[in-house]
C-alpha cells in the first residue's frame, strides 16, 4: 500500500523527459501530439476527446503522459454537436498509424508497433472502446468517465480480451450521459473500474468554460492529479511493460478513490446534486 501510495504520488508530478509538440495535420490527420524528446521503439496512446470539446482540452495530460515516456496524440475532429462516433474512432486508428509508420520529431522519435494503447474522456471514451474493437494491435484501452456511444460502447467491450481501465465518478447510476458501470460490466476481459471521490465526469477538461466562475464545469485539480496518476501507471505497466507499476494499475486500495465490482448488487444508488448533474452534462 505504502509503496502503491507513493508511485501514485509520484506520477502526479511532470516526468524526467522533456515534451515536444508536434502538428499530425503534416501527415493528413488534423490533430496533435506529444513526444518525449527523443527514444526509440517508445509506447504510445491516441486519445479521444468529449462531445463538443477537441484535443486542446487534454493539452496538459497529454503532455504529462509524454514527459513520463509515452506518445501521447489526440485527433482533433468531430467537434460539432452531432459527431460520429464512427469517424472518431477511425481517427483514432488512423493516429496509431501515423505514429508507428512514421518517424517522429527530426527523426529520431519512434513508436513500437505492439506497445499501442486507446484512451479517451466522456465521447471519446466510449469511442476508444470502439477504435479498440476495430484493431488487433491495440494493448490496453482508458476510458475516462464514459458517456454512450452509437454503436454501443457495450457491445464492443464485450468483445475485448485487453485490459481497461475504467475511471468513474461518485455516482453509482448510470445516465443518459453516463455509461461507467454499464461499459465496466460489459468488459470481455481483465478491466478495473474506479469511482473518485469528489470528481465530476468533466473535471479534467482543460481551459475557460463559461460557467466555470459560479463553480460550473471547472477543471479540478483533485481530479486531474487522480486521473493523470491512475492513467499513467496503468498505461505504463501495460504498455510500457514498466512492472513496479502492477498493483497501482489494478485494484490497490488508494486515498481517494475507490474500486467497484461492476457486477456487483447495489443497495443504493446515490443521487447526485442539481449541482454536480449540470456540471456532468456540461461536461460531455
Amino acid at each position: 500500500m505504502a509503496t502503491s501510495s507513493k508511485l501514485a504520488a509520484q506520477l502526479t508530478k511532470r516526468g524526467p523527459h522533456k515534451v515536444l509538440r508536434g502538428d499530425l495535420a503534416l501527415a493528413g490527420q488534423p490533430g496533435v501530439v506529444y513526444t518525449p524528446a527523443e527514444g526509440y521503439n517508445l509506447p504510445a496512446v491516441a486519445f479521444g476527446h468529449g462531445w463538443m470539446l477537441g484535443a486542446s482540452r487534454y493539452s496538459d495530460t497529454l503532455k504529462h503522459l509524454a514527459s513520463w515516456g509515452i506518445v501521447a496524440a489526440a485527433p482533433d475532429t468531430e467537434r460539432g454537436p452531432m459527431p460520429s462516433h464512427r469517424g472518431l474512432a477511425a481517427d483514432l486508428g488512423t493516429v496509431l498509424d501515423i505514429m508507428t509508420g512514421v518517424r517522429l520529431g527530426t527523426g529520431d522519435i519512434s513508436v513500437h508497433p505492439e506497445k499501442l494503447a486507446v484512451a479517451g474522456h466522456g465521447m471519446g471514451a466510449s469511442v476508444a472502446v470502439l477504435a479498440a474493437a476495430a484493431r488487433s494491435d491495440v494493448k490496453a484501452v482508458a476510458s475516462l468517465f464514459p458517456a454512450p456511444s452509437t454503436p454501443s460502447a457495450e457491445e464492443a467491450a464485450a468483445g475485448l480480451t485487453v485490459p481497461g481501465l475504467v475511471l468513474g465518478d461518485a455516482a453509482f447510476t448510470d445516465s443518459l450521459d453516463d455509461n461507467t458501470l454499464a461499459l465496466a460490466g460489459a468488459w470481455g476481459g481483465p478491466s478495473v473500474l474506479r469511482r473518485i471521490g469528489k470528481a465530476s465526469s468533466d473535471g479534467i477538461v482543460e481551459g475557460r468554460r463559461l460557467l466555470a466562475p459560479i463553480g460550473v464545469g471547472g477543471t479540478e485539480k483533485s481530479t486531474v492529479k487522480s486521473v493523470r496518476s491512475l492513467l499513467t501507471a496503468f498505461l505504463l505497466f501495460h504498455i510500457a511493460g514498466e512492472k513496479k507499476y502492477e498493483e497501482l494499475a489494478g485494484s490497490v486500495e488508494l486515498k481517494g478513490s475507490r474500486v467497484i465490482d461492476p457486477h456487483a448488487p447495489i443497495e443504493e444508488q446515490p443521487k447526485p446534486s442539481p449541482l454536480s448533474a449540470a456540471r456532468a452534462l456540461i461536461g460531455r
